[in-house]
């Protein structure tokens, strides 16, 4: 395969428009999946949107094709993105013996090429990323929030078993009360239901709200917004040892990094020289410009 073919693929891969081609054919895709759900439509046009979606398909193996091809010689480097094998994997799908033949099945492949807008865009991967960081601390909060429903819903048990049979007649039925209350759907009727026979009531809902469904819950955003932050972290190094690695390979990427060093520290001295020889300075500002010195050299 010709550089200058893989430099054309790479460049319509890379371009804003094909993206937003891209995620336009999506959009179409959804929407054409969507109207076949209506039985009129699809009696009266369900040609047409089983023709639209073989359009669909075809544009995205052309898609698939072009990125593949923007690796040149190297296709196989495709394959190091997770999210590429997905789409490969979704659109080549679609050509297994038998699919076609499935409606249940090509419907739930169909689906699939509508999550692929996830792939398109950076900032949902790195959400989605972000969100699979945070299941084990997440599910360790799980945990939590279990135990404190039933110790609540056990309190509640004994509590409000004889006022309010219907919500709080039996521990089952008292932890899906407290679920409810953790939404914050209707806790107040729950409560007033209580309320006339046990006037202190208020403490213990007031306090189960409180407790779950503010402090857990900000304890679960604060969980993602760290993954997220450890993510971004680690992605920033992976692209510095990229960078390095590509300047490896290119060739003299090395020396031109130390040599562009060394003109910095020679520029850095030649500042500090100056300042030196300036009458009536300060002697904090000599020692900021050579503090500046170090971090240069040790950058």
């Amino acid at each position: 395969m010709s550089g200058s073919f893989a430099t054309t693929c790479r460049r319509i891969a890379d371009s804003t428009a094909f993206q937003v081609f891209i995620v336009g054919v999506i959009v179409a895709n959804a929407v054409v999946l969507g109207l076949d759900t209506y039985e009129s439509i699809d009696r009266d046009a369900g040609a047409t949107l089983s023709l639209l979606n073989d359009i669909f398909l075809g544009i995205f193996v052309v898609e698939i094709a072009i990125r593949i091809a923007a690796f040149g010689s190297r296709p196989q480097d495709y394959f190091r993105d997770g999210w590429n094998v997905f789409d490969f994997v979704v659109i080549g799908a679609s050509f297994l013996p038998g699919v076609r033949e499935n409606i249940t099945l090509l419907r739930v492949i169909r689906l699939l090429r509508v999550v692929r807008i996830v792939s398109v865009f950076p900032d949902l991967r790195f959400l989605l990323r972000g969100m699979v960081r945070s299941l084990p601390p997440i599910g360790s909060m799980a945990v939590l929030t279990v135990l404190l429903i039933y110790i609540y819903g056990m309190v509640g048990w004994l509590l409000f078993e004889e006022t309010d049979p219907a919500d709080w007649g039996n521990l089952g039925q008292a932890m899906l009360s407290l679920f409810v209350v953790l939404t914050l759907e209707s806790w107040p009727d729950i409560m007033e239901t209580v309320i006339d026979d046990h006037p202190a009531a208020w403490i213990y809902f007031v306090s189960y709200v409180l407790i779950a469904s503010f402090l857990l819950i900000n304890m679960v955003i604060a969980i993602l917004i760290n993954s997220l932050e450890e993510l971004r972290a680690a992605e920033q190094a992976e692209e510095r040892l990229d960078r390095k690695r590509r300047a490896r390979e290119e060739g003299g990427g090395s020396s031109a990094g130390a040599s562009e060093r060394i003109a910095q520290i020679r520029e850095a001295l030649e500042e500090l020289e100056e300042d030196l020889h300036l009458e009536g300075r300060a002697e904090a500002p000599t020692v900021a410009k050579g503090t500046r010195v170090m971090r240069r050299f040790r950058g």
